[in-house]
């Protein structure tokens, strides 16, 4: 019996992203699977069903169907307790997981229905890369200092700051804590618009490479809680950068922390997706991506890539692809068992938990 691909709509707030285009489709269609996509699976992202359908497509109607059909589902975010409910188990999951802060139950249910689940943000190369995740992440990091510049404006509550200054006035401050992926694309779209940036981290490997990638023109610092407490009492910007793959991030930013920061300064906690590493920090979502702890506004949105779906959509599935193939053509365990770096991305393999 031929493999059956199933491709959901995403039906968490604000995700625009999918988890397959309609090339995709195609590719894998040609090799002989059959494809089920959601209607209106890729609207978000600009991919219209008629897309969908005329590459080879079938288009599912109910919410569940693809659940029920599909041995392989491709998904972006994390399947919710309904959709595990749907699914028939023996199936797998390809997806952005994040369990580390998935409910016990979430967890539990994945195990008690024989699921195997392949995390893309745990899919690991040798030399440390995250090959799946990293595209997502240097969105993210981009779009951190156009937020900035937003919620720095007196109309959303800001201190009515310029991110890079005029003439006879001096650009913002901006702190990014975390020299990673998102950290070093913060800075560098900060530093775009004329901003000062101090960039710290606790491995010094990391600040240097990010010291040379960015042409000396930031300041660095190693993200001791003493050069942590002394850089939020002038920082106009503190951008939380700190990624611990596969676990809970951090919280190294206090609480006594934010309350030294200027009123109405601006907190970006790009690591709420992973528990945040601000205390202060709750999850929020597009809508009303803000709210006040300490005087100090706080953007907490887990998935800030997902509101521009077509470039986020694109920028995963190109390097997610290979994998994708590689589960399609020689089944979950073959290609577990052959490729050591999706083999680190399997949470759970049937009944058995890695």
């Amino acid at each position: 019996m031929s493999l059956v691909i199933g491709v959901p709509k995403e039906h968490r707030y604000f995700e625009y992203r999918v988890g397959l285009t309609p090339l995709g489709v195609s590719i894998l269609s040609k090799r002989g699977y059959q494809c089920y996509v959601e209607t209106g699976a890729g609207v978000g992202s600009g991919f219209p069903d008629a897309e969908y359908e005329h590459a080879g497509a079938r288009i599912a109607y109910g919410k569940d169907e693809v659940f029920r059909r599909a041995d392989l589902i491709l998904k972006v975010q994390r399947p919710t307790q309904e959709e595990v409910d749907w699914m028939r188990g023996d199936q797998v999951v390809m997806s952005f997981m994040m369990l580390s802060i998935a409910s016990e139950s979430r967890v539990h249910s994945f195990a008690e229905k024989n699921i195997t689940t392949i995390a893309y943000e745990l899919i690991e190369n040798g030399d440390g890369r995250l090959p799946v995740l990293y595209p997502l992440s240097q969105i993210g990091g981009r779009m951190t200092a156009q937020i900035a510049a937003r919620y720095l404006q007196n109309d959303k509550g800001g201190k009515g700051m310029l991110l890079g200054g005029a003439v006879s006035v001096p650009p913002a401050d901006v702190v990014i804590v975390g020299a990673g992926v998102v950290g070093t694309s913060a800075a560098e779209a900060f530093l775009g618009m004329g901003a000062r940036v101090i960039l710290l981290d606790k491995n010094m490997k990391q600040l240097q490479l990010a010291h040379n990638h960015l042409n000396s023109r930031v300041t660095t610092m190693v993200s001791h809680d003493f050069n942590l407490a002394r850089v939020c009492t002038f920082a106009d910007v503190l951008v939380g950068a700190i990624q611990v793959p596969g676990q809970r991030s951090p919280q190294i930013i206090t609480r006594e922390m934010v309350r030294s920061m200027r009123s109405h300064s601006v907190i970006i906690d790009m690591s709420i997706d992973q528990g945040g590493c601000v205390q202060t920090s709750r999850p929020t979502l597009h809508d009303q991506p803000t709210f006040v702890a300490e005087d100090v506004i706080h953007y907490c949105v887990p998935n800030v890539p997902g509101v521009i779906g077509r470039t986020a959509t694109h920028a995963f599935l190109n390097a997610a692809w290979p994998y994708i193939l590689e589960v399609a053509d020689k089944g979950v365990d073959a290609a577990v068992e052959q490729n050591p770096a999706l083999e680190c991305g399997v949470t759970f393999h049937g009944r058995v938990a890695t």
